[in-house]
């Protein structure tokens, strides 16, 4: 019955994130660098509010939409947090995380041969989803660039066809974040083009040198919003995640939530009340020891002669691959055999992640400790 299978969902292939990491899960020893996962617990008193939820009956289908506490709580936050304006009576949707909320998206907005454009190198959890729409991904190279896609870069990119274009930042894999000047710079480019935005801001609590900035403040006709709370408030598995646009485009974007997942968990939407009135500055915390943690690794690999631009946020580095190796998945598979250290072959972030790999620094100083001084040791093994 195989060759009965959609051939869009043949053609695609397991995120090379988790394919990777599955592959040498087993390796005796190992010390992994490769998930985007807060080492932090989810803290309590939110667990508190899911627990509460459970006790009390909380257990039930909600609005599709979410709880209009919920939704309310989250207009107020990112009104607070990066003076967006949205409201929740019409213009938010909560999610089953920030995953389903891109995908809900793009089966919205996304039809056969149109494009998107992408950042390159980017997560690789866009691409799928925009070929299972029929839409073509097509990515604009940052490497020259730091890994900013600017409005200069993105005008090389936009055809009659151009769709949508993804701005994910903090950027999953290297780290970068966009300015204010240079959102404005986009929104501009924009402002007259019948093309969406899609802003996936999952790390916008992990900015770390500079205040977050949202290019829905400045383009929100235009622009959809994506956030969550699986790595400001350390809720990976929660799933919750929170979608921000106008009611025009929402009301459409409702119709495929609906239809996919009804709503977001009852039980995690109490506990993200908790997160968003309760804990609104959770996350500070969390990002001081990532910030200790980003200044440790610079300085460590700078130490090796790797070249590597420092991140503006998240919790990754994004690592040019050192002489004589190319192959970022062959120079993993390796590090992982010799010295049990794993880490992600930058070619799982699209074909311009070739040449490079992500690290982690989501995990303890301890863990980041053995980990480079196994790394140093390998490059010293294989100094020309």
């Amino acid at each position: 019955m195989e060759h009965l299978i959609n051939s869009k969902v043949k053609n695609i292939e397991i995120s090379g994130i988790r394919k990777f990491f599955n592959m040498v899960a087993g390796t005796k020893d190992m010390i992994s660098l490769t998930l985007g996962q807060p080492d932090f617990p989810t803290p309590e008193h939110v667990k508190e509010a899911g627990k509460k939820a459970i006790d009390e009956n909380f257990t039930t289908y909600t609005h599709n939409a979410g709880y209009i506490e919920l939704r309310t709580a989250a207009a107020q936050f990112v009104q607070t947090k990066y003076d967006l304006s949205y409201n929740p009576n019409d213009e938010i949707i909560i999610t089953s995380g920030a995953s389903e909320a891109i995908d809900i998206t793009f089966r919205t907005i996304l039809e056969e041969g149109v494009e998107v454009i992408l950042p390159g190198p980017v997560y690789p959890g866009y691409e799928p989803i925009i070929k299972l729409c029929g839409a073509r991904p097509v990515y604009a190279d940052t490497r020259e660039n730091n890994f900013r896609m600017t409005a200069d870069i993105i005008n090389n990119y936009i055809t009659d066809k151009t769709r949508c274009i993804v701005l994910p930042y903090p950027s999953n894999p290297t780290g970068v974040s966009l300015t204010k000047e240079e959102l404005s710079a986009i929104a501009e480019l924009l402002k007259d083009k019948e093309i969406f935005v899609l802003a996936d801001e999952i790390y916008s609590e992990l900015v770390f040198d500079h205040k977050h900035f949202s290019i829905g403040t400045i383009l929100k006709e235009k622009t959809i919003v994506i956030n969550g709370l699986s790595k400001s408030h350390s809720m990976t598995g929660w799933r919750i995640g929170m979608l921000f646009a106008p009611s025009s485009i929402t009301e459409h974007i409702l119709k495929v939530h609906q239809y996919n997942v009804s709503c977001a968990s009852s039980v995690s939407q109490m506990a993200a009340l908790e997160a968003l009135t309760a804990g609104i500055n959770d996350a500070v915390e969390m990002k001081q020891s990532y910030m200790e943690r980003r200044e440790y690794v610079f300085e460590r690999l700078t130490t090796m002669d790797l070249s590597v631009v420092k991140p503006d946020g998240a919790f990754y580095f994004f690592v040019k691959l050192p002489e004589p190796f190319t192959n970022s998945f062959d120079f993993a598979l390796q590090l992982v055999r010799e010295r049990g250290v794993a880490v992600v072959p930058g070619s799982a972030f699209s074909p311009l992640g070739e040449g490079y790999i992500r690290i982690s620094f989501a995990y303890s100083m301890d863990v980041l400790t053995e980990a480079l001084n196994r790394l140093e040791a390998f490059l010293k093994d294989h100094q020309s």
